[in-house]
């Protein structure tokens, strides 16, 4: 597989041929934010939207506080709280350039200035917001829509953008439930509101699919539910390569400990029945597993470890 990640000092266009060679960056950009591979044909962009602190309370909230202060610590991970990494991933198949997910946006009451970073990095990486013709939605949590949001966006967008979201998360969200969640207070109340707006906002540009739905040639994406009711996965496959972007089925501890409950999972006990179904599927055919919340790049592979898993990332390669 061709990975292609390659310093330059010409500018870039906008397209992902060129975009990955490029490692351009901003003098106040001191970490990497974009990791490019193919799938076959298909060219894959891994990019960062920042990180989110958060709670380490919200990694599993049905486990014992000593057994997950203990995972913590053997993690080399602080007590309290933590950076949970928000990924995003760009497709191009043949003409179509595909946006999984949008990242969480820029919401000054959220205090979160080291999220929110999706659009400035698609511009450092040179590709137009002009230039993507689908949007693919994991699901409707603000982290994976507000980037649509922000200011200005929706006018940089195509008038004929196809956004895909499961028919099942596009209902959930008209009366969500929030009764077996296990959030901090405010989330809630800030969920349903993105949500609502983004439905609102983006309403004739929604495409909604009932289980399973081909986007473009090779990428395709099938509706889970567990972290919410439309929770999808996409597939990406070409040329015998394959890789699964598992949206937020999948978090740093899951491989661990399957079992635990993640404080953002709408059904929890169901979250953890599709979670450990993916996992053994994935270590099964060894294809490549890219997730919202894994540490950048997030590109790896999934063994089995006895009754549980063990995350591979993959080597860089430059």
């Amino acid at each position: 597989m061709d990975r292609m990640i390659r310093n330059t000092q010409q500018e870039t266009t906008m397209n992902l041929d060129t975009v990955a060679r490029s490692v351009r960056s901003k003098p106040d950009e001191l970490v990497p934010s974009r990791y490019a591979l193919k799938i076959g044909d298909i060219d894959v962009m891994v990019i960062s939207d920042g990180v989110l602190p958060l709670p380490s309370k919200m990694l599993a909230h049905n486990a014992d506080p000593a057994v997950r202060a203990a995972w913590l610590d053997d993690m080399f991970l602080p007590p309290d709280a933590f950076d949970w990494a928000l990924n995003v991933v760009v497709v191009r198949s043949g003409a179509q350039t595909i946006l999984i997910d949008a990242g969480l946006g820029l919401d000054p009451d959220l205090h979160l200035p080291r999220a929110g970073q999706l659009v400035k990095r698609l511009e450092a990486a040179g590709i137009d917001l002009a230039s993507v013709t689908d949007v693919v939605l994991t699901h409707m949590h603000m982290d994976h829509v507000g980037g649509l949001l922000v200011e200005g966006v929706k006018d940089r967008l195509r008038p004929d953008l196809r956004i895909h979201v499961a028919a099942a998360e596009v209902k959930f969200w008209e009366a969500p439930d929030f009764s077996r969640v296990s959030m901090p207070p405010g989330f809630p109340d800030a969920l349903r509101a993105t949500a609502k707006r983004f439905a609102n906002e983006y309403h004739n540009q929604l495409r909604t699919f009932e289980d399973e739905h081909e986007v473009a040639p090779g990428v395709v994406v099938r509706r889970t539910g567990g972290h919410t009711p439309g929770h999808s996965v996409v597939r990406v496959a070409s040329g015998g390569d394959r890789l699964t972007f598992a949206g937020d089925l999948v978090f740093t501890v899951g491989f661990e400990h399957p079992d635990w409950h993640n404080g953002f999972e709408h059904d929890p006990e169901e979250a953890a029945r599709v979670r450990i179904e993916l996992l053994r599927e994935l270590a099964a055919n060894r294809e490549l597993l890219v997730a919202t919340h894994m540490p950048f790049p997030s590109v790896g592979h999934v063994a089995v470890a006895g009754d549980a898993f063990r995350w591979v990332p993959a080597f860089w390669d430059y």
